[in-house]
């Protein structure tokens, strides 16, 4: 699947219409009752990237590519769904493939769209969605602890010890009802349980959905300020979800207008968007030249060689040097030829350790 963000929340908050929106189909259908997704859809949505825009103007080359990301809109969960309830055990299975998690909170009021809870209260709506998750956890580790100690006889004893001893002060935090990733695990003690898959283990951020009248005073919307009290340090990004999926269905010379009469100067997906890829801890290198402008993926802290094997692998396994010029340098002089000569273009090595934004280009023999 590559890198995956997975929606989720409770039914009928938006996530449908936010999936919609964000891959620009009507691929997820988006109704008001309950349960409306019954697998899970996966959308490729473009990283939208001004230094890309950029390049392209400069080169005008015959093809433009982003890079991408992959978002799941999981179906709705709902209170018991740890123990099956609304087809929740399907639904934390899928949870469990995706890298980070996008939880979209209901922060509008209206009448005519129902709420499983019957109340618009955004911080009940998490506090169900992390209990549920924490629960699926707890039943995971209780499981591994079994295991590990019916193994404390055996040739791995040792290893097993210091399993057991991390999922019992895991337990201990679940059963309290903290979630995983506020126990402040070392990254040593989460790869040790990194095959459990834990739910409340991966990155999270909120999504915030308002009503279209609210966008202008979102900065001070009371029941937003509730969803970002609870977030503490994880990103909340606030959309209006219908209005996002009204502006993916605008030509592109109607959509400024469009923005303008929301308040808004980019659509608000651009910053979801940006918010999984960061949150998966994702830098973005270019390629440019006449026939391609290209955008791509790779984690932070990657080197120059393990970087070229992401265009293709014969450039990871011949590498020679890495070629490479700062993006603004790049457009400020409008050549390689001026970078070059100005001193901006520097020859890199196996150990360069790639920056968000380089302009690349691999020399490799094969």
């Amino acid at each position: 699947m590559g890198f995956a963000c997975g929606i989720v929340g409770l039914p009928n908050v938006g996530k449908s219409t936010l999936f919609n929106a964000l891959t620009a189909t009507q691929a997820a259908a988006a109704a008001n009752y309950p349960f409306c997704t019954i697998e899970p859809n996966i959308g490729v949505v473009p990283v939208p990237d001004h230094r890309l825009d950029a390049l392209a103007r400069l080169y005008s080359p015959d093809k433009t590519v982003a890079t991408t990301i992959n978002f799941v809109d999981i179906a709705g969960l709902v209170r018991g769904a740890s123990k099956g309830e609304g087809l929740g055990n399907q639904f934390l299975a899928t949870i469990r493939e995706v890298d980070a998690i996008a939880h979209v909170v209901r922060c509008f009021i209206d009448e005519n769209v129902i709420h499983v809870e019957n109340k618009i209260d955004p911080a009940s709506d998490v506090a169900t969605i992390d209990t549920e998750l924490a629960l699926k956890d707890l039943e995971t580790v209780e499981k591994r602890i079994e295991r590990a100690r019916k193994s404390l006889k055996g040739v791995t004893a040792k290893e097993e010890k210091i399993v057991l001893d991390l999922c019992e002060r895991v337990k201990v935090g679940l059963d309290a009802g903290r979630v995983v990733r506020a126990l402040g695990l070392s990254d040593e003690e989460l790869l040790l349980i990194r095959d459990l898959n834990l739910l409340t283990a991966k990155k999270v951020f909120y999504v915030a959905n308002v009503a279209e009248n609210q966008l202008a005073t979102a900065a001070t919307d009371p029941l937003v300020d509730q969803l970002r009290a609870l977030a503490g340090k994880d990103p909340v990004v606030v959309i209006c979800a219908a209005a996002e999926a009204e502006i993916a269905t605008l030509d592109k010379a109607e959509q400024p207008d469009f923005l303008a009469s929301l308040g808004l100067d980019e659509p608000g997906l651009n910053k979801v968007v940006k918010t999984g890829y960061q949150l998966l801890g994702l830098i973005t290198f270019l390629t440019a030249g006449k026939p391609e402008c290209r955008a791509w993926t790779i984690p932070r802290g990657a080197r120059a060689p393990q970087s070229a094997g992401v265009i293709h692998t014969d450039f990871e396994r011949g590498f020679i040097k890495a070629e490479v010029i700062w993006w603004e340098d790049l457009i400020a002089l409008g050549s390689e030829a001026a970078c070059r000569s100005a001193g901006k273009l520097a020859i890199e090595g196996k150990e360069y350790v790639m920056r968000d934004g380089d302009v690349v280009h691999f020399r490799f023999n094969v």
